[in-house]
């Protein structure tokens, strides 16, 4: 089996299950759950494909996405009161989220022969993209535009991978040292409360 399709369908579990529990912690309906773990799920492979011009996006060419999107959220609901009483569950589902990601939105520009700097930008996208939505809809300010370390982290996973491609390493290696790089530099920045440089002095 593929290891990107493995990675997506990771991926897709991870970030279905974070905007479930989003929108347990805005109190919506069951549909409201759906849609959020849904458009968290697709928002940013549906922007890569849209980017690289891959019509229709690979969601609606395969029903067992959706299935797969709608199996987790499901999950989510069956299960919320084990995971959705700890803060860090949404946490640790959307870092695992972008660390899979990142590393299957540089895969897609490489098939595309783009430079590896556009590679790892289109892998930030779309780790990032999805959540962007679920916050946006959820009356959120995206992570992303906030002091935490998350795009960061993408990136420091994207050049990790070029850097160990360089290498004689197994390309399953590269993948799971790139994704681990994205999701301990996430973990790293929160526990030690690591973020980027607010450019506003406290009297504006």
């Amino acid at each position: 089996m593929n290891i990107f399709f493995i990675i997506d369908i990771l991926g897709l579990i991870s970030f279905a299950i974070s905007g479930a529990l989003v929108a347990f912690n805005k109190k919506m309906d069951v549909f409201g759950v759906l849609i959020i773990a849904f458009v968290t799920s697709v928002g940013g492979g549906t922007l890569s494909d849209v980017l690289l011009g891959n019509m229709p996006v690979g969601w609606m060419e395969n029903i067992m996405f959706s299935y797969i999107i709608l199996g987790s959220a499901i999950f989510a609901i069956i299960f919320r009161s084990k995971i959705n009483y700890l803060r860090t569950s949404l946490f640790l589902f959307d870092t695992i989220g972008i660390g899979l990601y990142t590393l299957l939105g540089i895969e897609k520009g490489l098939v595309a022969e783009l430079h590896p700097i556009i590679c790892i930008a289109l892998g930030t996208m779309t780790a990032s993209f999805g959540g962007v939505i679920r916050d946006i809809l959820c009356n959120e300010i995206p992570i992303i535009f906030r002091k935490e370390v998350y795009a960061t982290a993408c990136i420091l996973g994207g050049i990790t991978y070029f850097t160990l491609i360089q290498f004689p390493i197994k390309e399953n290696f590269v993948l799971v040292i790139s994704g681990s790089v994205v999701i301990a530099v996430r973990l790293i920045a929160v526990k030690f409360k690591i973020s980027l440089p607010n450019i506003y002095s406290k009297e504006m």
